[in-house]
């Protein structure tokens, strides 16, 4: 009968030393989760920004891995400061901003941080940075229009449709095709110029305007 009872109360003892001991697991792996995060959160600014051009160094592909490192032999070369600029290349439109007079550690740092900026240099010596950006510039966000140009071709212009506006052609549209498709109030509105303000917009027209295209309309008449 001691036995029993002396089996018993060890089984009790014993479960709770297991629960204790899943308790106190749980709450050890609660409590690293919490301090890797504080510990992020704690980065100095060097250190995220050192994070964040490691993960974009790690997304490079082996052409831009060899363009980086033409880079950088190209810019240790340097031995005096050159005026150096930052060239925003958008899907539609440009900024250029004046970087100033740079060193060679300054450049190489500035393309160390920047690993995607494209490296190029001037006849006289300037350096120009470009960074492509998805995107519409400010400029192409107010203005840009789409429309047809003299040659038929389906073109982005600053503005009203005109020759002397025309940002961008894409390419040669079937007129008689289109006309034959599409509702008037949708020929007539691109005729008079289509607004788009962002990438959705933009996009939209393109895709839309694609299917007109003489290459593809020729296609589509030689299909068997």
């Amino acid at each position: 009968m001691n036995v029993q009872r002396f089996l018993k109360h060890w089984k009790r003892k014993l479960r709770r030393k297991r629960s204790l001991l899943t308790l106190g697991m749980f709450f050890l792996v609660g409590a690293a989760g919490w301090l890797l995060f504080a510990s992020d959160g704690y980065l100095s600014k060097a250190e995220r920004s050192e994070r964040a051009v490691q993960s974009t160094m790690a997304q490079l592909t082996p052409e831009d891995d060899e363009r980086l490192k033409t880079a950088t032999e190209t810019l240790k070369r340097i031995t005096d400061s050159r005026e150096s600029y930052l060239l925003k290349s958008y899907v539609c439109g440009e900024e250029r901003s004046q970087l100033g007079l740079q060193t060679s550690e300054q450049l190489l740092n500035l393309q160390t941080k920047h690993p995607d900026w494209l490296l190029s240099l001037s006849t006289n010596g300037e350096v120009t940075f470009t960074e492509n950006i998805d995107d519409l510039s400010p400029a192409c966000k107010e203005n840009a229009v789409f429309g047809i140009d003299g040659s038929s071709n389906l073109s982005l212009f600053n503005g009203t449709p005109a020759k002397d506006n025309v940002i961008r052609t894409f390419f040669q549209l079937n007129i008689k095709h289109l006309e034959s498709s599409l509702p008037r109030d949708t020929v007539e509105q691109l005729h008079n110029g289509i607004r788009v303000s962002d990438m959705e917009e933009y996009n939209s027209v393109l895709s839309t305007f694609s299917d007109y295209a003489v290459e593809e309309t020729e296609r589509a008449i030689t299909r068997p």
